[in-house]
């Protein structure tokens, strides 16, 4: 049973989408570090969409090149039965975030005699019990911790979404639209803290839009606008300068009037619940820098560019380990009193460990063990 007829079997690899996911990964170790001044620099500080659309988008565009292939080739049970191993996967790096996580607060309370334990994970101390089964069942997920589960809930979503397009080609982005809606109309979300009874503050139901415009880009179900077309670069330009006023905290806290203006248009939970305006600048922001690098698309993989698809390349285990390398930054820079030149330092050094495992990585991938050596061969032999 195919899923579609005119999907490729195997999509050739587009470096553009490992260069994004590198510098995705970079932003969101500044993101989640507390205190970071490089934080006010980064591209969500100058309009309505952050570093998250881009990791997200990214994941869907990925993983159409990593499943969809799967649902074509091998079937829709099959693709289903790959989405549940990719869903384990996950399901347990982000528990084991969560452990190493926990664990580095309880060693700087130990080690500088602070509270983070008590202050970031409060019903650990309170309710061990209750706590630990709520973040095993995903019904807590503490600060900073939920683009995991997000991604998990949207991964579910797939094999309906694959279903639906056996049935018709556009019952898929039916389903779409209708949880979006369903989110801004209903509440739709699920739980995310037992204890205050408020729902998971990245809501899959709204995030999955932005996750399967990447996924249909990817399987072809949507197709991609011509580069460099001078109307839409103009109209894309002009929104993203738009943004700039009302987004750019240096013109929001002199002028108050602006940001009355965007807490006028942008609601409380237009994060939360991906408000429409956060997609259309994330699209418009991804049209005008695809246009731009549209000319050296064959040489990204050259100098920084290199290092950053490097990074991309290995987003599941650098992204664990920069939210790591956050919660270390943070407690380092308090000790230096978050001097410019420590926080430089910091960052620096976070930047260096990411590409540092990234290319680790990516050697343990490659596994180097299975090629045979002719020396190490004789001398286990002359061993025995």
């Amino acid at each position: 049973m195919s899923v579609s007829q005119h999907t490729p079997a195997k999509k050739p690899r587009d470096e553009r989408l490992d260069l994004f996911r590198g510098i995705t990964m970079l932003i969101i170790f500044l993101a989640h570090m507390p205190g970071n001044s490089w934080n006010d620099y980064i591209p969500a500080r100058f309009g309505f969409s952050s570093g998250t659309e881009l990791f997200v988008f990214c994941s869907g565009l990925a993983s159409s090149l990593a499943f969809g292939g799967v649902f074509v080739r091998a079937g829709l049970w099959l693709g289903t039965a790959r989405i549940a191993l990719r869903i384990w996967q996950v399901y347990w790096a982000h528990i084991g975030l969560v452990v190493a996580i926990i664990a580095l607060a309880a060693l700087l309370d130990r080690s500088l005699g602070l509270n983070l334990v008590s202050e970031q994970f409060q019903p650990l101390t309170h309710e061990p019990a209750r706590a630990i089964l709520a973040l095993a069942s995903l019904t807590w997920l503490p600060d900073f911790l939920d683009i995991l589960p997000m991604y998990l809930v949207i991964l579910a979503l797939v094999p309906v979404a694959m279903s639906l397009r056996l049935a018709h080609p556009a019952l898929p982005f039916v389903l779409f639209a209708l949880l979006y809606t369903f989110v801004w109309t209903l509440g739709l979300n699920l739980p995310g803290n037992p204890w205050t009874g408020a729902g998971w503050y990245l809501n899959p139901f709204a995030w999955q839009l932005v996750f399967f415009l990447g996924f249909s880009f990817g399987m072809k179900w949507i197709p991609a606008p011509r580069m460099r077309d001078r109307r839409l670069m103009a109209a894309c330009v002009a929104f993203l300068c738009l943004a700039v006023p009302v987004s750019f905290p240096g013109f929001t806290e002199a002028w108050p009037a602006l940001q009355n203006l965007r807490d006028l248009v942008l609601p409380a939970s237009e994060k939360s619940n991906l408000h429409i305006l956060r997609i259309v600048h994330f699209l418009a922001l991804a049209y005008v820098v695809l246009s731009f690098i549209e000319p050296w698309r064959t040489r990204l993989d050259q100098g920084v560019g290199h290092l950053l698809i490097l990074i991309g390349r290995q987003s599941l285990g650098t992204f664990l380990a920069s939210l790591v390398l956050a919660r270390i930054g943070g407690a380092v820079a308090d000790i230096y009193e978050r001097s410019e030149l420590a926080i430089m330092l910091i960052n620096l050094s976070a930047f260096a460990s990411l590409l540092a495992l990234a290319v680790a990585l990516g050697w343990i991938k490659s596994a180097p063990w299975s090629r045979p050596r002719h020396g190490a061969t004789q001398t286990f032999k002359q061993g025995r």
